[in-house]
C-alpha cells in the first residue's frame, strides 16, 4: 500500500455461544439457583422445587427438540412511584429468562456506552446522578457560566418496544440461529394491545432487551450526533451544552431517530430544556448548581412508605437514598416518625 500505511478494519466480535452449550442440564440448574434467591418461600417456586429434577429435564428436553412455548403471564399493578403493569411469567419461563440473562449480559454490558445506567452491574442511579453534577460543572465552568439541559423522556416505552425491530438488532450480534430462535420465544410471548408490540416490565430479560434497543440510540448520540455530555437511564435521558440553540436542533434529531429507527416518541410533557440554575428534575431530584433537594412526589412517597414499613431494611434503605443530597430535615422528621411508630407498638 502506498505511504507504507495499514487499513484497520474493525470487525465486531459476535457473540458466538452455540445454543446446545448454553441449554445444558448443568446451565439450567445455575439458573434455578440464581433465580431462587430470596424466593424460597413462595408458592409457585415451593412447588417448582418439590419436583425440581423433573422441571428442570423436561425443560431441557423442550430446548433439546425446540417444542419449547413460552406461557402466559399473570398481571398485576404497581406503584413505584407511578402506577405500573407488571406481567410475572411461570416459574419454568422465569428460570429460562435467567439462563439467557446469565448468557447475554456479559456480552452485551461490554458494548453499551459508559454513560448508560440502568440495569448494569456498577452503574445505578446514585453514580448517574454524580455524573449528571460532573457534568454540569464542567459545561458551567465551575457555576460561571450559563448549562442548558435538554431533558427528555420516552412515551410508554416498554409498551412501544417493536419486537422485529429488536429482533433485528440482535441478529447483528448474534451467531446462532438457534439462540435467535429461543429469544424470538421469550419476546414474543408478550404483547399489550397488538402483536409485535411490547415488552412485559416482569421480565429479567426485558431490562436487558431494552438496553441492547436503545443502545443503537445511544451509539447515535455519541458517534453521529458527537454529543460530548449525555446521560441515559432506562427511558429518561439528558443533554448538557452551553448553547441552547444547538440543543433545539439535536432535539429535533433526536425525534427523528427514535420514530424512523425504533418507532419511540417522546412524552410530550416531560420534554424541556432548561438552566441548570433554574433547577432540573432528573431520576427523583431536582438539581441546583450548590444542592439537589429531592422531588416533592419522591419525599411524600418516602414518608408514606415510612409510616406504613419502618422495619431496620427500609429505614436503611431510604437513609440510604436520602444522603445523596439536601434532605436533613426529611431524615430528621423520618428519625421521629420511626421513633413514634415504635413507642406506639
Amino acid at each position: 500500500m502506498s505511504g507504507g500505511g495499514a487499513i484497520v478494519i474493525n470487525v465486531m466480535k459476535k457473540f458466538n455461544r452455540h445454543y446446545n452449550d448454553i441449554i445444558t442440564v448443568e446451565n439450567l440448574l445455575q439458573a434455578w439457583t440464581e433465580f431462587l434467591n430470596g424466593k424460597k418461600k413462595r408458592n409457585d417456586v415451593a412447588l417448582f422445587q418439590a419436583r425440581l429434577a423433573n422441571n428442570l429435564f423436561a425443560l431441557h428436553e423442550e430446548l433439546s427438540e425446540r417444542t419449547y412455548v413460552h406461557g402466559r403471564y399473570t398481571a398485576f399493578n404497581i406503584s413505584d412511584p407511578k402506577p405500573r403493569n407488571i406481567h410475572k411469567a411461570i416459574v419454568r419461563d422465569r428460570v429460562l429468562h435467567h439462563l439467557l440473562y446469565k448468557e447475554l449480559y456479559p456480552y452485551f454490558d461490554e458494548r453499551f456506552i459508559a454513560q448508560s445506567f440502568s440495569c448494569r452491574k456498577n452503574k445505578g442511579t446514585h453514580k448517574a446522578l454524580d455524573l449528571f453534577q460532573s457534568f454540569a460543572r464542567k459545561v458551567s465552568k465551575n457555576n460561571t457560566k450559563t448549562c442548558y439541559i435538554l431533558k427528555c423522556d420516552i412515551k410508554k416505552f416498554f409498551a412501544s418496544i417493536d419486537q422485529k425491530t429488536l429482533l433485528g438488532i440482535l441478529g447483528k450480534y448474534i451467531e446462532d440461529k438457534n439462540v435467535l430462535w429461543l429469544i424470538e420465544r421469550v419476546i414474543s410471548s408478550f404483547y399489550i394491545d397488538k402483536p409485535g408490540i411490547g415488552l412485559p416490565l416482569g421480565n429479567l430479560t426485558s431490562q436487558l432487551f431494552v438496553n441492547v434497543y436503545m443502545n443503537e440510540f445511544d451509539k447515535f448520540i455519541k458517534n453521529e450526533l458527537k454529543v460530548k455530555y449525555y446521560i441515559r437511564y432506562a427511558d429518561d435521558f439528558v443533554l448538557f451544552s452551553d448553547d441552547k440553540i444547538y440543543l433545539e436542533n439535536t432535539l429535533f434529531a433526536i425525534r427523528n431517530f427514535l420514530k424512523n429507527h425504533l418507532h419511540l416518541s417522546l412524552h410530550k410533557d416531560k420534554v424541556y430544556i432548561k438552566t441548570y440554575a433554574s433547577g432540573v428534575d432528573f431520576l427523583g431530584w431536582v438539581h441546583f448548581p450548590y444542592h439537589r433537594q429531592i422531588r416533592t412526589s419522591t419525599k411524600n412517597r418516602v414518608i408514606r412508605r415510612m409510616k406504613e414499613n419502618d422495619n431496620p431494611q427500609t429505614v436503611a434503605s431510604y437513609k440510604g437514598l436520602l444522603i445523596h443530597g439536601d434532605t436533613f430535615k426529611l431524615r430528621k422528621r423520618l428519625g421521629l416518625i420511626t421513633r413514634s411508630l415504635l413507642t406506639q407498638g
